[in-house]
């Protein structure tokens, strides 16, 4: 985690509460799945919950103790490799989708909602999947495309 927070915008705090923030908000997303906060909270946690996401669809071991490293909670850590890995298993990235949501009253900080997308009550309807390249390899196309056949007909 320490490589990513090297390019995150610095928030206007030290680096451990940096790291510490961005720990309890990635948790609190992952119990919740959409969460309230200003705009630049919400894009500097984008990335770490993509990256969370990734490690919860890698399944290993390595991925497992990285992703202690990044959530505070042994049950958000379970449902990041359980249900979280299954809904985004065809998904390549673009895990989560901050919307704008105006401006807080007491000082105008501009604020946004944080949400995992793919799942039931979102703000907006996720965009599909990208579907197989045209530029990959006939017999690759032709792998995806019968393993997709099988997929539909079990269905």
């Amino acid at each position: 985690m320490r490589k990513l927070l090297k390019s995150l915008p610095r928030l206007a705090r030290p680096w451990s509460h940096r790291i510490s923030l961005l720990k309890t908000q990635l948790t609190q997303l992952l119990e919740k799945e959409r969460i309230r906060t200003t705009l630049p909270k919400a894009l500097a946690l984008r990335r770490v919950a993509d990256k969370a996401i990734g490690l919860g669809k890698a399944g290993t071991r390595k991925a497992w103790d990285k992703a202690k490293g990044m959530v505070r909670t042994d049950s958000e850590i379970h449902k990041l490799f359980t249900t979280l890995a299954l809904r985004y298993k065809d998904r390549e990235g673009g895990y989560t989708r901050v919307c704008k949501t105006g401006f807080r009253e007491r000082d105008a900080a501009p604020m946004a909602f944080i949400e995992l997308v793919d799942r039931v009550g979102e703000l907006r309807p996720a965009r599909q999947p990208k579907s197989v390249s045209p530029f990959l390899p006939f017999t690759v196309q032709a792998y995806l495309h019968q393993q997709k056949q099988m997929a539909d007909q079990q269905k």
